[in-house]
């Protein structure tokens, strides 16, 4: 009985997963998942205005630039390989109204910053938000009437703002107002005025989120809003209905299909990016960089470990991408470590 006991005990002892951790060299060896810098997607955030540099202090390392300013630091981002950013205006008060008609003005800064990137750095990606939160006057992302944000009307705009966009150089148009139906009518929209070879990144599983409020903070949106979102986006609770949501997206034409908040929805992620094999992105929104970055503020735990494993996560959970603000310094790191 004892020889059989010592026989079993050794056969356990013949698979050790601890000899494939022993050195650096063979966990690399045997990695399953890369961050690369070709996954880092840069939300920039843009103000009026000239030298603007402004901190938003619910996210910490995180400015509104003027397009001047903005320039500079897509430049060096550029520099450092990252594919694409994609634009947020924190557009002037005054310039808000109940329709959002600022979405539509060839000259807003949105408009105005795309043309002034495709000329200084024309290999970047540029990705244009459509949604009609930083221009009304009440913080939705459609046309309220009464108490109801209407669907129609409001995918009609929205079409309209993807042309203005993609007339400006736009790359990707990325729908994130969660109307029914208008991806559809976008792509017929951009289709019929040329713009056959824009692509669409849907915001396809949009949760009504906690996350969202340094975001707002950074467009000017969060003391603007009048109520919530919870009747067009998500509820969190929801798993199977973000698969209905994706496939609605695709068979309209999504190109690429997003989910968001990213860390708490990695089960999001994964589902769609297995279900679909279609290019599925995640969004590190602001609430998670802040507290990643609140956290590392007051020493409780490594910042910089945290960031590049909370971005590991994105790609081990299935996403081909990642949008996070921190798309510039994670970069950094990654292209030091390739280098070195």
């Amino acid at each position: 009985m004892v020889a059989l006991d010592r026989k079993a005990h050794a056969l356990e002892l013949a698979q050790r997963p601890r000899r494939n951790r022993k050195s650096d060299w063979t966990r690399r060896l045997v990695r399953e998942h890369k961050l690369d810098v070709d996954d880092l997607i840069w939300p920039v955030f843009l103000v009026d205005g000239a030298g603007k540099r402004e901190a938003v202090v619910s996210m910490p390392g995180v400015f509104r630039y003027s397009i001047d300013a903005a320039l500079e630091a897509i430049v060096e981002a550029a520099a450092l390989g990252v594919p694409a950013v994609a634009l947020f205006p924190n557009t002037d008060p005054a310039l808000r109204d109940p329709r959002g008609s600022a979405a539509l003005d060839p000259e807003n800064l949105v408009c105005r910053a795309s043309r002034e990137i495709k000329k200084a750095v024309p290999d970047i990606g540029v990705i244009t938000d459509v949604a009609l939160d930083p221009y009304t006057s009440h913080g939705h992302d459609g046309v309220l009437v009464g108490d109801e944000i209407v669907n129609d009307e409001t995918v009609a705009i929205l079409c309209a703002q993807a042309v203005n966009q993609a007339r400006a150089g736009a790359d990707v148009i990325a729908p994130s107002d969660m109307m029914d139906g208008r991806i559809g009518a976008i792509r017929v929209a951009l289709d019929a005025e040329g713009f056959e070879n824009v692509q669409i990144m849907s915001y396809a599983a949009k949760y009504a989120s906690a996350f969202y409020g340094p975001f707002r903070d950074a467009i000017g949106t969060n003391k603007t809003l009048r109520g919530d979102k919870r009747t067009y986006q998500m509820d969190p609770a929801n798993s199977d209905e973000a698969l209905r949501e994706v496939a609605l997206d695709l068979e309209q034409g999504a190109d690429m299909v997003m989910v968001k908040p990213g860390l708490p929805y990695l089960d999001i992620v994964r589902r769609v990016a297995e279900t679909f094999r279609r290019p599925t992105f995640a969004y590190q929104v602001s609430g998670e960089y802040a507290m990643i970055e609140a956290a590392a503020a007051n020493g409780w735990l490594d910042g910089e470990r945290a960031m590049l494993e909370s971005l590991l996560a994105f790609k081990r959970a299935g996403a081909a991408g990642i949008l996070t603000y921190f798309a510039v310094r994670a970069a950094k790191i990654l292209r030091g470590a390739a280098q070195s």
